[in-house]
């Protein structure tokens, strides 16, 4: 008899859906934030406590860069979990939009070459894992291709062609220390994923769904 083997249909991140109780507040603080086109919202009661185990990091050009869109942030209601600063791989804070979202905006450049601007170089989706070998072998065999990957620390995937956001794993543990944020947290993460026609769930409880066509 004929045997046949399942193969996952090919995944990647097409679209990153944040869930909260207050969605017209929401939709009005990403706006003034300068990030509602790289994210989704919806309303959701779903229970969730303490860190949710990820962060949205942006990358862009220069200090006067990051310290806009920190500024933009806490303008719009953000509370600062890291005042922007220089460190060993160059300058960036991190806030914490009303929602409960921690956002990570950094640099590698030390020093502005330019005016402050609002481009956003790279948006990074960084979910925090227990075991990021395991977890990075689950994505590749669902289809997305490892582009950086530093042992069981960090890994990083190279983006769709369409897709706004990148998707990088790392320890949970050491995620919550880069963000000044107690480990401990329960509940839903409040983030969906969406970029495969199959809905699953990841070893670390993050979910994923076919994407809305817009």
């Amino acid at each position: 008899m004929a045997t046949t083997t399942y193969t996952p249909a090919p995944t990647s991140l097409a679209s990153v859906t944040i869930e909260v109780t207050d969605l017209e507040a929401a939709r009005r603080f990403y706006s003034a934030f300068g990030v509602d086109r790289y994210v989704r919202l919806r309303a959701s009661e779903s229970h969730s406590s303490g860190f949710r185990g990820f962060t949205l990091a942006l990358t862009v050009a220069g200090p006067a860069t990051v310290d806009g869109f920190v500024a933009a942030a806490v303008d719009a209601g953000a509370t600062v979990l890291k005042p922007a600063a220089k460190s060993l791989w160059g300058y960036g804070g991190i806030v914490q939009a009303p929602d409960g979202t921690i956002w990570k905006i950094a640099t590698s450049a030390r020093k502005d070459t330019g005016p402050a601007t609002r481009e956003i170089d790279e948006v990074v989706l960084l979910i925090g894992v227990e075991d990021v070998k395991a977890t990075k072998q689950f994505y590749a065999a669902r289809g997305l291709t490892v582009g950086k990957s530093f042992g069981g620390k960090y890994a990083e995937f190279t983006a769709a062609g369409s897709s706004p956001v990148k998707l990088a794993l790392y320890k949970r543990r050491a995620l919550a220390k880069d963000l000044g944020v107690p480990v401990d947290g329960a509940g839903s993460h409040r983030i969906v994923l969406g970029g495969t026609p199959d809905a699953f769930t990841d070893p670390d409880g993050f979910t994923w769904e076919a994407p809305v066509q817009s």
